[in-house]
């Protein structure tokens, strides 16, 4: 019987993915994706006897692990893995593996355009025409503002010359930075709370680890430049939104640009959505054609790669020290 490949993430109902997996003996199904993903039994049951998955952000609990024993690869279709428990792969020696490389630059565009349509008042100019409220509102210019990234991984990396190239002046915190793109782009970088308070935009480009859990709460919000614009699309797991709302809401901060939040779906009753100056994306900051393409081809040849060789190295994110690991258990 050919092994079962079950298609989660929300790019993969079709793509390159299928002739390669086909090609290699697998069966590639789809799945109903207007079904509750984020629920554990839902996930369990969609995933059901796959011996691998194309994943994308749904939560693999170690409840859905334990409940899925031919589970064998979470392929992610991203960078990211948070919301995949890892001690509980490592335990039922489950690799995980995600798609380096493929979507930095669809993050970094999709940052810039939160960033300038922030600066430039949307969504709120777009409402007040829908709304007949012809009013002509200023505000200040992107060129020569400064602009705080938080990280400088490939994501980091791609923003600057993007930001350098609308004139902006760049800070940065990275404790470890590559010296070789510091000197080339003439990076100043800066402590966190240095980087809070010059700072008149703030983009986060870090990992969620339980050191940077609520990263931005009211203590570092309240220390951000008033008048500022803080820009997440790293992880919603990095905020306080509650902490961001009050910050939004005094007009300490007079806007903000989100594409992940703590709880996704995002709830209809977050008072986030109250913002007229808050410009909102559901989690699509990685995904143009490009990226899409080839994030779908290197899961698609990780999977293959763990089933048949040559092992994915630079895909698998676990399984540190293990030995002896085979497709078949």
């Amino acid at each position: 019987m050919k092994p079962v490949v079950k298609c989660c993430a929300l790019m993969a109902d079709e793509g390159p993915h299928d002739e390669i997996l086909e090609q290699a003996g697998f069966n590639v199904e789809r799945i109903d994706r207007s079904l509750d993903l984020w629920n554990e039994d839902t996930l369990i049951d969609v995933v059901g006897g796959a011996e691998a998955v194309l994943a994308g952000s749904e939560p693999y609990t170690p409840h859905v692990i334990n409940s899925l024993p031919a589970l064998r690869v979470l392929a992610r279709t991203g960078v990211g893995f948070d919301a995949i428990d890892v001690a509980a792969c490592d335990e039922h020696r489950v690799a995980i593996t995600t798609t380096p490389g493929v979507n930095h630059h669809s993050v970094a565009e999709h940052t810039i355009a939160l960033l300038m349509g922030v600066a430039r008042g949307f969504p709120d100019l777009d409402m007040r025409v829908r709304e007949g409220q012809w009013e002509r509102i200023t505000y200040p210019r992107v060129m020569g503002s400064t602009l705080g990234i938080v990280g400088l991984g490939r994501i980091g990396q791609a923003v600057v010359p993007r930001a350098i190239g609308l004139g902006m002046e760049i800070l940065v915190c990275e404790p470890h930075a590559d010296p070789e793109f510091v000197k080339q782009w003439d990076i100043e970088l800066v402590q966190l709370d240095d980087l809070l308070s010059r700072a008149d935009y703030v983009s986060l480009h870090i990992p969620l680890i339980e050191e940077t859990a609520h990263l931005m709460n009211a203590e570092r919000f309240a220390k951000m430049k008033l008048g500022s614009v803080f820009i997440n699309t790293g992880r919603g797991g990095l905020v306080d939104e509650t902490a961001l709302n009050v910050a939004l809401t005094s007009g300490h901060i007079r806007g903000v640009g989100l594409d992940v939040f703590e709880q996704e779906p995002l709830p209809l009753d977050s008072p986030l959505l109250n913002h007229r100056h808050a410009l909102l994306a559901g989690h699509v900051a990685g995904l143009d054609i490009e990226s899409r393409r080839d994030a779908l081809t290197m899961a698609a040849n990780a999977i293959v790669g763990l089933k048949d060789g040559p092992w994915p190295e630079v895909c698998v994110q676990n399984l540190e020290g293990v030995t002896g690991w085979s497709w078949v258990r």
